[in-house]
């Protein structure tokens, strides 16, 4: 039977960076706030013309370099973001002009924080009936353009960042090698508690001058009630993936959660009974990229030896629906 393999693996993110100390400067707040709140220390933000699909090229074209495949080569693309550079078409379309790639299938799945792992799922799947080889899996933001920079919105605005990280998925025949299990769940009855109101359908113009005025086209998340379900939800899909592969905890090589927070990281792994060694975070440097911090994440791990033959990982994530879910893969 076929599996999938990631057989590459890029991110970019932009050049300008944000710190703490930058944020103080136009709202209240300071770099300690900020630190023991969320962990981070700083972040990286586009700058004006500077979109999606570019920190998508720039990461894909890493991952297919890593790969040894050439743009034409790809079968399929698979894009996660929440954040489109345009209300349509989605950005898997314009990514596949950049890379000059024929006509094949690019397809956007729009799951926030979960979208990467979502992603994965569907290329795994295609992988495995044999409808494509090589497919191009995608985890990109552009956040900060989404952000309420004052004191008002102080509470998101200091966590989400922009970033994209890909990986190239390719068949493997090997049963002790490549995505071994997925764990995907979702509870919509929680949805307002992270979430953009506007734009919307449902609305009449789909935003309006007093949607602006009162800021719904902003980010707006329920911090407590999202670290609540996080560090409950995140284990238990752990734990349920690696179960479906005969493991537990105690058998992880990697384990690379959602950077949502660092508190959030730091409970997940306590719940786990997880050392040190076996998780990476790396929000101080980058924020919350939403689906890209699981691909960014990989690729650090990938290029600096943290991932080694035969390692057993898990990437797992947690956010905007409520969704959630886990990848189990042995590299």
């Amino acid at each position: 039977m076929l599996r999938s393999r990631i057989v590459g693996t890029g991110f970019a993110v932009p050049e300008r960076v944000v710190t703490n100390d930058d944020f103080a400067k136009i709202m209240d707040t300071t770099d300690e706030w900020i630190r023991t709140r969320t962990g981070i220390q700083q972040r990286h933000w586009v700058t004006e013309g500077e979109t999606g699909a570019d920190l998508a090229l720039a990461a894909s074209r890493k991952a297919l370099e890593m790969a040894g495949i050439a743009p034409r080569e790809l079968d399929a693309i698979v894009y996660a973001t929440s954040t489109p550079d345009h209300y349509a078409p989605g950005n898997g379309v314009f990514l596949q002009r950049l890379l000059g790639v024929q006509p094949i299938p690019a397809m956007d799945i729009h799951q926030a924080c979960s979208g990467f792992i979502y992603s994965l799922s569907v290329a795994d799947a295609w992988i495995r009936v044999g409808l494509f080889r090589r497919i191009l899996v995608v985890g990109a933001e552009v956040q900060s353009t989404a952000m309420d920079v004052s004191t008002k919105g102080r509470n998101t605005a200091v966590i989400f960042a922009d970033g994209a990280g890909a990986v190239v998925l390719a068949p493997s025949e090997r049963e002790d090698q490549g995505l071994l299990a997925v764990d995907l769940h979702s509870d919509g009855a929680h949805a307002e508690m992270l979430w953009v109101d506007v734009p919307g359908c449902m609305y009449h113009p789909r935003i309006s001058k007093e949607h602006i005025d009162a800021g719904r086209h902003f980010l707006s998340m329920d911090g407590k009630e999202v670290f609540r379900h996080a560090v409950t939800r995140m284990p238990e899909s752990v734990r349920a993936v690696l179960g479906r592969v005969g493991a537990t905890p105690a058998d992880l090589s990697l384990l690379l959660p959602h950077q949502a927070n660092l508190r959030i990281s730091e409970m997940v792994q306590r719940e786990l009974g997880l050392r040190d060694d076996q998780v990476y975070n790396n929000i101080q440097q980058y924020g919350n990229t939403t689906a890209a911090t699981i691909p960014i994440l990989l690729d650090e791990c990938v290029r600096s030896g943290r991932v080694k033959a035969g390692d057993l990982l898990v990437m797992t994530a947690f956010g905007a629906g409520f969704s959630w879910g886990s990848v189990a893969c042995r590299w």
